[in-house]
């Protein structure tokens, strides 16, 4: 195994360890029995568990955040790009369970704050420049969308975080049920709403 192709199947393995054990929980003996290797192998690649761990976080978010930037950059309206996020999210913690679960649970040493709520932090950026300008299309403060912009990343990463248990409905009902509310609002909620992005 090269040296490269060993730091993934640590990182691999790592992943699955904290996505159910957490940092503290997992030992660099579990990783280093799960990998077949002696503990100074991990030490060589990641310095300590902790650099381990920095380095799954990393790489997760790095995923996670492309996901929903692609989502968002694209040439679309904006109540279809919210859709793509929301879709992307939930992609996201659809395929790479582990990895959101980490995500959640524990803070990095490099990201002191939790990587979740960093990338969230990018998100919103993103988002209160979509509503920005939609709000400023529509003769509204755009100043309000910086406010909105905390409204719907929020709404959209706590159902994110319960549909990572729960499962149902269908990840595109999540979404089209998320982009209902933020869009039509209590008074205007369509009884049997449908993604615009897939019509």
């Amino acid at each position: 195994m090269t040296g490269a192709q060993r730091r993934s199947q640590l990182i691999d393995i790592g992943r699955g360890l904290f996505a159910i054990r957490g940092l503290d929980g997992t030992t660099i003996e579990e990783v280093a029995a799960a990998a077949g290797v002696s503990k100074p192998v991990i030490y060589e690649h990641f310095g300590s568990k902790e650099g381990l761990y920095t380095q799954v976080v990393e790489y997760e978010f790095r995923i996670l955040l492309a996901a929903i930037n692609d989502a968002l950059t694209d040439e679309a309206k904006p109540r279809v790009q919210v859709e793509r996020a929301a879709l992307a999210l939930l992609t996201y913690i659809e395929e790479r369970t582990d990895g959101f679960r980490i995500l959640m649970r524990d803070a990095p040493p490099s990201q002191p704050e939790g990587a979740f709520s960093t990338l969230l932090s990018h998100v919103t950026a993103r988002v209160e420049h979509i509503l920005s300008d939609e709000f400023a299309r529509r003769g509204f403060s755009a100043a309000d969308g910086a406010m909105y912009a905390q409204m719907l990343v929020g709404m959209v990463a706590m159902t994110g975080q319960w549909w990572l248990d729960s499962r149902t409905p269908d990840k595109r009902a999540v979404a089209a049920h998320l982009v209902n509310l933020a869009w039509n609002g209590l008074t205007g909620l369509q009884k049997d709403p449908e993604l615009r992005s897939e019509a």
